[in-house]
């Protein structure tokens, strides 16, 4: 069945720069909204980034002019530019894609298991 693999993940110094990609692995009749979402040690889940289908986008207020978020529909890719590196970016990067009805088939969230990003000052 359908499952997301992220990558890209790693170590890297404030200020710096990573690129995190989000891969839909098996077949899909349908494109979805997909986004990004992060959690730190000893803390919730929070939403970083999503992209629509069209490529429109919104992000939290905390990564807002430091990280972009792309979309590859041909490539069934997702992706995160981060820039400007902060350390309280530290934490686990999961991508999503959200529920929708696809061809009249109502199909679940979908997370996938999440790459490990730490930023050190």
């Amino acid at each position: 069945q359908v499952h997301l693999v992220e990558s890209g993940g790693g170590s890297g110094q404030a200020g710096g720069s990573l690129r995190l990609t989000c891969e839909v692995v098996g077949a899909t009749d349908c494109e979805y909204r997909m986004g990004w979402y992060r959690q730190a040690p000893g803390q919730y889940r929070e939403f970083v980034a999503d992209i629509d289908i069209d490529s429109s986008s919104t992000y939290a207020d905390s990564v807002k002019g430091r990280f972009t978020i792309s979309r590859d529909n041909r490539k069934k890719q997702m992706f995160l530019q981060m820039d400007s590196l902060r350390p309280e970016d530290t934490g686990t990067y999961v991508c999503k894609r959200n529920s929708a009805y696809c061809n009249g088939v109502y199909r679940a969230d979908i997370w996938g298991q999440g790459t490990q990003v730490t930023v050190s000052s």
